[in-house]
């Protein structure tokens, strides 16, 4: 795809990657991603922004063989899916200096091997004249790495914003046209990199707060012409409360832990509590991860395997202990044939969550009446604890 004009001077470079459906051989992609690079030509210097992941690089080089120079190249992020091609583009452009803060600097050298030279660091705040368009360097650490910075251009208003704010799609339009498939991408995106780091990212936003910011352009993802819904959507995934919901990742073996968890899903329910179910022997991660945004209650279902839980289950609560969603209680259901310490490996696995664990319920062999009725008053409890929390919105 050739490069693509979004105001006077300012162009979107970059490639659809349609095929992808993995990342960091971790993360699901179901839709694909683009890798946006950016092309700001000032009346005296001109800079990109970003660059491609270096298996697409020969896309965005081909876009770079009419564009006669390039006097700076800002790396945002070090990460390879955008600062992979810088070398290449050095290499074309060998006068060009790489714009990065000082941490970023480092792990440039590090990961790419960018000679120290070649570097230009600025300080929160700096800016850099380009002519007619000044760009300004606000530090955003921890979204998602800690060297990382956006760009606001100021004359134009554009907030340049590598990760933050970013989804995960493969599409040809270069503007966002359906908000509500961006809003899934863009809270997928912020649960499974950013939701660690929401404290930090709180802080983040109230630095670009002021900023008179028309449009936002990420790194991944199509551009937002109308920002102001993604800004508002990620004060509230970052900084409000809980919904009264109760997320319940589980496996079953051979049918005992799948009983549990109908149980008390209809209990709850019962109760006006609302429930989301991720059956992690299909599940998308992504979702449960979405999931956990939102959740003020996770319980885990689980069999008993080698005397422990099931390592499905064990990867979920691994999961979650690394994303540290806001859930606020925890519980966990399951069964086992002779015994185990599945509740003492699952809750040594979650050192991170900042929960009040309440009382598992494990059943040996099929669940009975009593085992049934303990469910029943986990539900109420449940339903108590969000009641006293404030926890009332589904």
């Amino acid at each position: 795809m050739n490069k693509r004009k979004i105001r006077e001077g300012i162009y979107w470079l970059g490639a659809v990657d349609w095929n992808r459906r993995l990342f960091d051989s971790l993360i699901p992609l179901p839709d694909g991603t683009t890798y946006n690079a950016y092309l700001i030509e000032g009346r005296e210097k001109t800079a990109l922004l970003d660059s491609v992941d270096p298996p697409m690089a020969d896309v965005l080089m081909a876009q770079l063989d009419e564009v006669p120079k390039i006097d700076f190249i800002i790396s945002h992020h070090a990460e390879q899916d955008h600062s992979g091609s810088i070398p290449l583009v050095l290499k074309k452009f060998p006068d060009a200096k790489v714009v990065v803060t000082q941490k970023a600097k480092g792990m440039l050298m590090d990961l790419l091997g960018v000679p120290e030279g070649d570097f230009v660091t600025v300080v929160d705040g700096e800016t850099l004249s380009l002519g007619n368009k000044t760009l300004k360097f606000i530090y955003t650490p921890w979204v998602h790495w800690p060297e990382t910075m956006v760009t606001y251009l100021e004359e134009q208003r554009i907030l340049f914003s590598c990760d933050f704010f970013g989804s995960h799609i493969a599409s040809t339009d270069l503007f966002v046209t359906d908000a509500g498939r961006v809003h899934e991408a863009a809270k997928r995106y912020f649960a499974e990199i950013m939701m660690p780091f929401r404290s930090v990212i709180e802080k983040d936003l109230e630095k670009i707060k002021d900023l008179d910011i028309q449009m936002i352009a990420p790194s991944h993802g199509q551009i937002y012409d109308r920002p102001s819904w993604i800004l508002d959507a990620y004060r509230r995934w970052v900084g409000a409360e809980p919904k009264n919901m109760v997320v319940i990742p589980y496996v079953s073996m051979h049918g005992s832990t799948g009983m549990m968890v109908d149980h008390l899903t209809s209990a709850l329910v019962e109760k006006g509590v609302r429930v989301e179910l991720f059956n992690l022997a299909v599940t998308d991660i992504g979702k449960l991860a979405m999931a956990l945004v939102d959740a003020a209650t996770i319980v885990v279902g689980t069999p008993t395997v080698l005397a422990g839980p099931h390592p499905l289950a064990a990867y979920a609560a691994f999961l979650a202990n690394a994303l540290r969603p806001k859930a606020r209680f925890l519980s966990i259901i399951g069964s086992y044939g002779w015994g185990g310490k599945t509740v003492e490996t699952l809750a040594s696995m979650i050192p991170n969550l900042k929960v009040d664990l309440l009382e598992p319920i494990l059943c040996k062999g099929l669940p009975s009446k009593s085992e049934f009725e303990a469910l029943d008053r986990l539900a109420g409890n449940i339903e108590q604890k969000h009641k006293e929390s404030g926890f009332t919105k589904p």
